[in-house]
């Protein structure tokens, strides 16, 4: 009886695996898919760091995060970037520090609702990094940013069932130079920004 109990729950689980199987993401750019793809804002996070009075490291992030991405696997430096961020969606840990980031003093939310990046170039460094300069917006302000991107994985994804490419892009900016001159050089003038992107390709 017990060997046969063991067998149904066996059968069992091996009928209900297939539903969630998932082939390992490949870091290959030559199995991943070309296309045009978009970000799928609800595992997309941006975040940024600045040093508070050089005492810590403080963090926040932004999200709702759209755009697009035309990517080109065989031709990478052809490949295209269009991001835009809601300022409005600026975050923090404290519930006042966040609601002064978006007053005029800081990011002026009201008056400046996006923040865009657009690429210009895309600079294949390694088989998955490439370096990808672009024209970033910011309270009014646009100049030049080059974000240091790694590709982290490319697959189908198994719930959805939607080929999803994902990448980590890096890149530092002086938040003097977009007009966000607070405090600085007291709350530091370096803000360190970090893109997890996942997009998904449209059909």
């Amino acid at each position: 009886m017990k060997t046969l109990t063991a067998s149904i729950l066996c059968l069992a689980l091996c009928l209900s695996t297939p539903a969630l199987a998932q082939t390992a993401p490949t870091r290959d750019p030559a199995q991943i898919q070309g296309g045009t793809y978009t970000v799928d804002a609800s595992h997309t996070q941006v975040g940024w760091r600045v040093s508070h009075m050089g005492f810590s490291n403080y963090a926040g992030g932004f999200s709702d995060v759209s755009g697009s991405l035309v990517l080109d696997p065989k031709n990478p430096a052809g490949s295209k970037l269009s991001i835009k961020i809601p300022v409005a969606s600026v975050a923090t840990t404290s519930a006042k520090l966040t609601d002064e980031l978006k007053g005029d003093q800081w990011l002026d939310a009201g008056k400046y609702p996006e923040m865009t990046f657009v690429s210009t170039k895309v600079t294949p460094a390694g088989k998955d990094k490439a370096k990808v300069t672009g024209d970033l917006t910011l309270h009014g302000v646009t100049k030049p940013v080059t974000l240091d991107v790694t590709l982290i994985g490319a697959g189908t994804n198994p719930l959805n069932k939607k080929v999803t490419v994902g990448f980590e892009a890096t890149g530092t900016l002086k938040r003097s130079d977009f007009g966000v001159k607070t405090y600085v050089p007291l709350i530091g003038d370096q803000l360190h920004l970090t893109i997890a992107g996942a997009f998904e390709r449209q059909d």
